[in-house]
C-alpha cells in the first residue's frame, strides 16, 4: 500500500537523523529504536483518511487488518464447525468489503453453502445465456401511479432505512454523497430529515414514522404545515410511511439518552438528553379507510410525490383490509417496503429480533400475492428490504414479486463497519454508528462515499449478469420458476412450485379464492 512505503521512507530518515544524535547521546539511540517506529507508525495512523479504525485506534488498530488477512483460514473453521448458519454472514461480509474497494471477489475452492441441507436456494441457468455487454445506465424503475404528478425513476438497489441518531453525521454524510454519485436513493429512517441527508444532494426517501419525527407537534401529533414544507424540498422524491420495521414490528424505535445530542433533538423536534421512544402504531390514522386517506393527505401536501408504506407483515387480515380499502375508495400508494423479521437495528429487544414478523421471503410472497389477487400489484411497486446483501439476494426477491431492493446492512459495511455490536452503545470503534465525535472523525466523507457507490454499482453490475446467465433479457422477466430450494435431501423444488401464484383479481368478486386465503374472506 502506499501508505506504508511513505511510511518506511519517513522511517529511514529519522533513522539517520537518530543515529546522528546517538554520536552525542547514546541512550537516545536504544530509546528511539525501541519506540520511535512505534511512534511513527501511530502518528502515520492518525493522520490518514482512508482506515476509520486506524484513525480511531492507532497502532492497535493494525491487530484487525492482521486478522483479516488470515480471514479465509478463519472462516473455513467456522464453515466446518458451525451449523447455524453464521458463516455465511461472514461470507456475504467480505463480499461486500470487496465489492466496496472494488478488488477481486471471486472465490477459490468452489461454494461454501451447505448445498445439501434444506433451505438451501439458487437459480437456475440456461445453456442460452445471454451474452451481452453490461452497461450504464443500469435499468431503473419508474414508481408512481395514476395519481402521482412527480414519479421517481429509482434504481434496482437503494439505501434502506437508517436514521441521523442512529448513524453518525458523517455517516449519513457519506452515504448521501455516495447516493449521488451512483445515482440511487437514500431513505432517512424515521429519525427526521437532516442538513446532513440534505447537503450532499442524493435523492432522498423521507420516511415518516410513529412519532413523526420532523413534522411534529409539540404534543408528538402529525404537523400537515411542517410535512408540506419539508417534503417539497427538490431532494425529497418519494414519501414512506412507516408502520413497522422487520427487527422490532410493533415496538416502535428507541434513541438512547447518550445519542440524544441537542442537534438531533432539534431536528426531530423533540427534547435533548433523554431516551426517546417512538409509540408502537400511528395517531393520525385508526383504521384501514383513514390510512389510506393519510396516504392520499401526504400525496396532496408534497405536490404529487410518490408516496408509499413499510411493514412487517404481522396480522394477514390487516394488510388485507387495507387493500379492500384502496378498492373500495380507489386510494392507492404508489409503493409498498416489504421490511422481514431478519431485518436488523441498532438496539431491539431480542424476542422481537427473533421472534416476532415475517421472514422477508415469506412476508413478500403474501404482499405480492394479495396485491394481485385485488388486481392491485400492476399499479403499486414492492421494495423488498432485510438482508439484502448480494445480487443472488436481489434476483431471488425479484422473482418473488418486488420491483426493486433496499439495503441497509450492505451500506453499513460497505462504509467500513465491521460488526463490533456496539451500535446502542455510542462507542462504535468506526465511527458509524455513534454520536462520540472523538471517534465520528476517523470516518472520511469522501473517501467512504466512493466506497458506498461502488459497492452499490458492483452489485447492480452482479445482478445484471446473474440475470443474463438465466438467459432472459431483462430483470423483469425473472420469475419464480428461475429460484429453486431444497427441501430435503432427495426433493428439490422451485418458487413457483413453493409459493403457487395467483390469477390477477381473484380476490374481487371472492371467487376461485385459493384454500390458503379463504379464511380471510368469511363473510360475516
Amino acid at each position: 500500500m502506499a501508505y506504508k512505503k511513505i511510511y518506511l521512507r519517513i522511517c529511514y530518515s529519522v533513522t539517520a537523523l537518530i543515529v546522528i544524535i546517538s554520536f552525542f547521546w547514546i541512550h537516545v539511540l536504544w530509546f528511539f529504536l525501541f519506540f520511535g517506529p512505534i511512534f511513527l507508525l501511530g502518528f502515520f495512523d492518525m493522520i490518514q483518511k482512508k482506515h476509520a479504525i486506524l484513525k480511531n485506534y492507532p497502532v492497535i488498530g493494525h491487530l484487525r487488518y492482521i486478522f483479516e488477512e488470515i480471514r479465509p483460514e478463519i472462516m473455513q473453521y467456522f464453515v466446518e464447525t458451525n451449523t447455524e448458519g453464521r458463516p455465511i454472514n461472514r461470507i456475504y461480509r467480505s463480499l461486500v468489503y470487496e465489492r466496496a474497494k472494488g478488488i477481486n471477489d471471486t472465490t477459490p475452492f468452489g461454494t461454501q453453502m451447505e448445498i445439501y441441507k434444506a433451505g438451501y436456494e439458487w437459480i437456475d441457468h440456461s445453456m442460452y445465456a445471454k451474452n451481452k455487454k453490461i452497461e450504464r445506465p443500469f435499468p431503473r424503475v419508474i414508481i408512481g401511479g395514476k395519481d402521482c404528478k412527480q414519479p421517481y425513476s429509482a434504481s434496482l438497489l437503494n439505501i434502506s432505512a437508517m436514521s441521523f441518531g442512529a448513524l453518525s453525521d458523517n455517516a449519513v454524510l457519506a452515504l448521501n454523497k455516495g447516493a449521488k454519485e451512483g445515482k440511487f436513493a437514500h431513505n432517512t429512517g424515521e429519525g427526521g430529515l437532516s442538513k446532513y441527508h440534505l447537503e450532499p444532494g442524493g435523492d432522498i426517501i423521507w420516511q415518516i414514522g410513529t412519532a413523526y419525527f420532523g413534522c411534529r407537534t409539540e404534543d408528538g401529533n402529525f404537523d400537515e404545515k411542517l410535512f408540506q414544507e419539508k417534503s417539497n424540498y427538490p431532494q425529497v422524491k418519494m414519501i414512506e410511511i412507516k408502520l413497522s420495521q422487520g427487527a422490532k414490528p410493533g415496538h416502535g424505535g428507541i434513541l438512547p439518552a447518550i445519542k440524544n445530542t441537542p442537534e438531533i433533538a432539534k431536528i426531530r423536534n423533540i427534547k435533548p438528553h433523554i431516551d426517546v421512544h417512538s409509540p408502537p402504531s400511528h395517531t393520525a390514522f385508526s383504521n384501514p379507510i383513514e390510512f389510506v386517506h393519510f396516504i392520499k393527505k401526504l400525496r396532496d401536501l408534497s405536490g404529487g410525490k410518490p408516496v408509499g408504506f413499510k411493514l412487517c407483515v404481522g396480522k394477514k387480515q390487516e394488510f388485507i383490509d387495507v387493500c379492500k380499502a384502496m378498492v373500495k375508495t380507489g386510494i392507492k400508494p404508489d409503493f409498498i417496503t416489504v421490511d422481514g423479521g431478519e431485518g436488523g437495528t441498532g438496539a431491539a429487544p431480542v424476542e422481537f429480533s427473533n421472534s416476532v414478523g415475517f421472514p422477508l421471503r415469506d412476508g413478500l410472497v403474501f404482499v405480492t400475492d394479495t396485491l394481485t389477487g385485488f388486481d392491485l400489484k400492476k399499479d403499486i411497486k414492492v421494495i423488498a428490504s432485510g438482508k439484502i446483501l448480494s445480487s443472488f439476494h436481489i434476483a431471488r426477491v425479484l422473482a418473488l414479486g418486488a420491483d426493486l431492493c433496499n439495503s441497509a446492512r450492505g451500506m453499513m459495511l460497505s462504509l467500513g463497519c465491521i460488526q463490533s455490536l456496539k451500535c446502542n452503545k455510542n462507542t462504535c470503534p468506526t465511527g458509524v454508528a455513534t454520536q462520540n465525535q472523538t471517534l465520528v472523525k476517523g470516518l472520511d466523507v469522501e473517501k467512504k462515499a466512493k466506497l458506498v457507490e461502488k459497492f452499490h454499482s458492483n452489485t447492480v453490475f452482479s445482478l445484471l449478469e446473474l440475470i443474463a446467465a438465466t438467459g432472459v433479457d431483462s430483470h423483469t422477466e425473472i420469475e419464480r420458476k428461475h429460484v429453486m430450494r431444497r427441501i430435503n435431501m432427495n426433493n428439490v423444488m422451485s418458487f413457483a412450485e413453493v409459493f403457487p401464484e395467483l390469477e390477477p383479481g381473484c380476490f374481487i368478486n371472492e371467487k376461485n379464492i385459493p384454500h390458503r386465503f379463504a379464511q380471510f374472506f368469511v363473510s360475516d
